[in-house]
């Protein structure tokens, strides 16, 4: 008798085993047409917390979407806060153009560190560099568009000096 019990749990698992993976396959094609609808083009494929909120938040007039226009005289939307600040709008940019690549291509790295140093962001001949600066300062808005453009730090703003940066050198150089 104790043999029949175990094949009945055994059954019920296996039941509701199939039962879960059903569910599943109903939620993921349900999200998926959802996703697909033109109404929601906008949520990335995978939209983390963060996507979905700022989502929301432009739904309701609190977010703000700027045309991010490229080099090459294409463009991309991205969302942010209204109180969002230069560095935000750079992290937003990130995550999009990351997540451009990712869906083209597959992993791509990008060295952002130096896309900053020789790149900004202009809206109207503004330079867009304090990170800290909140981007309704510059007069940005709802539907405003922003250009990468060429950028040079100065000398006189660069992290490293000339001295550190070549310091590694000057151990080679000497003579054994």
């Amino acid at each position: 008798m104790e043999s029949s019990g175990g094949g009945k749990r055994e059954e019920e698992d296996v039941g509701s085993y199939n039962s879960n993976n059903v569910k599943k396959a109903r939620l993921h094609s349900t999200l998926t047409a959802l996703l697909d609808d033109p109404i929601l083009a906008d949520v990335p494929k995978e939209p983390t917390l963060s996507d979905v909120d700022t989502l929301i938040n432009l739904e309701l007039g609190s977010a703000m979407r700027i045309s991010v226009i490229k080099l090459d005289s294409t463009s991309f939307d991205v969302a942010v806060l209204n109180s969002a600040t230069v560095k935000d709008l750079k992290l937003a940019i990130k995550k999009k153009i990351n997540d451009m690549e990712q869906s083209k291509m597959g992993h791509r790295h990008i060295s952002w560190k130096h896309v900053w140093a020789n790149f900004c962001l202009s809206y109207y001949n503004d330079k867009l560099i304090n990170d800290g600066s909140a981007l309704q300062d510059f007069g940005i808005h709802n539907n405003s568009q922003v250009h990468f453009v060429p950028f040079i730090m100065s000398k006189g703003s660069q992290r490293h000096s000339r001295r550190r940066k070549h310091r590694f050198f000057h151990g080679l150089n000497k003579r054994i």
